[in-house]
């Protein structure tokens, strides 16, 4: 299973691997990660890779390999579509953070990139950011995509969140989970 997560800076995309690659890991998998941070803490783009299988022997995908394209931001998704497979899925958080080249005026934020992702990709998206707040913490809405996104990378639902209260901040336990719950239920 190739799985990628792409986000910006401060969305909890180096948090949202680490669940992953623990939950394969508790099920008994071969389980490689790799994190490209790149300009991670002044809000650029974030990568990360989290590959499980039998037996796996890198933790970087290829384009078109990937099986779910995880996105925290609708930008991101237009920017690394090609990764996934013909048959893959897609998640989106459906925000929009803009780039500093849009931020000074260099560039423009592409227009209608849900729609656009649509026609070509099985594309499931959720605004986490609204759910986030709904439960009194935007900082969780990675852990609602993480929610949605579980459902088609596999595991138990118990697995999922017993990986999850083991990772995140013992303070932050009882909202992660029911992050995870609302995003699960999506």
């Amino acid at each position: 299973m190739n799985i990628m997560i792409v986000g910006v800076g401060g969305q909890g995309t180096l948090l949202t691997s680490r669940i992953i690659g623990k939950t394969a890991l508790a099920g008994g998998y071969d389980v490689k990660l790799s994190e490209v941070h790149g300009m991670a803490q002044r809000g650029g783009s974030v990568v990360t890779f989290v590959r499980f299988g039998e037996k796996v022997f890198e933790p970087v995908c290829e384009e078109g390999t990937v099986d779910v394209l995880i996105s925290f931001e609708r930008l991101e998704a237009l920017r690394y579509a090609h990764f996934l497979k013909p048959n893959g899925v897609m998640i989106v958080n459906d925000t929009r953070i803009d780039p500093m080249t849009v931020v000074i005026g260099a560039a423009k934020y592409p227009e209608n990139i849900i729609e656009y992702l649509e026609k070509t990709h099985k594309l499931h998206k959720i605004d986490a950011g609204k759910i986030a707040k709904e439960l009194g913490n935007s900082k969780v809405l990675n852990t609602v995509v993480l929610g949605l996104a579980a459902k088609y990378i596999g595991f138990d639902k118990d697995a999922w969140v017993s990986v999850l209260q083991a990772t995140v901040p013992p303070k932050t336990i009882e909202i992660n989970t029911k992050a995870f719950e609302k995003g699960y239920e999506a």
